[in-house]
């Protein structure tokens, strides 16, 4: 998969690489983006191996990944990535979101997901694409509704979490018929 980037005037997505894993460390050890998530980084192996990991998966044309810039400080915030992306039917997930909760409520991640949807929809031509969060996952449920997803269903007991909890996963999707009112009504108002 060919190097991405995406930007506006809010945020940087810049491709994830190892180089990254100083900065990130201490954006990723915030316990609180864990809480209820599928995976977990407390320490430095841990972010190797998952950086490692979506490499691995750029490399295979499976995802990709990005390290998130807020140009408002030129500090890094966190790492997302398109995943699960299906060419012959095209459709993406964006996915595998982690923001250091000092940017959480910023307008940071309304911006990136405003990058991603755009580039999605109307460079790749994309029909859908999906996201998906934790049932007990409240704010990213509401952050998915709030940029104009709609909630498709629940799979029951999808994942098994780090902690080895069960996990409901909440589907969520946008159709490429979907965008264009989506962006006017929900993005239009923001000076990206």
């Amino acid at each position: 998969m060919k190097q991405l980037i995406l930007e506006n005037k809010r945020v940087l997505l810049r491709p994830l690489e190892m180089g990254d894993v100083d900065s990130l460390l201490e954006v990723s050890l915030e316990p609180e983006m864990w809480a209820v998530g599928s995976t977990a980084i407390r320490d430095r192996a841990e972010l190797e191996r998952y950086i490692q990991t979506a490499l691995a998966e750029r490399d295979r044309g499976e995802s990709v990944p990005f390290t998130i810039v807020d140009k408002q400080n030129g500090r890094i915030a966190g790492s997302t990535r398109y995943a699960a992306i299906s060419s012959q039917h095209k459709r993406a997930e964006i996915g595998y979101t982690w923001i250091h909760p000092d940017f959480q409520r910023t307008g940071l991640n309304r911006a990136m997901k405003f990058a991603m949807l755009q580039h999605a929809f109307e460079v790749w031509q994309l029909n859908r694409i999906e996201l998906k969060t934790d049932e007990r996952n409240e704010k990213s449920r509401n952050a998915m509704l709030g940029i104009g997803c709609k909630q498709e269903g629940i799979l029951r007991h999808h994942m098994v979490t780090w902690t080895g909890h069960l996990r409901n996963s909440v589907y969520f999707s946008m159709l490429r018929e979907e965008w264009p009112d989506v962006r006017q009504r929900i993005f239009g108002k923001y000076d990206f």
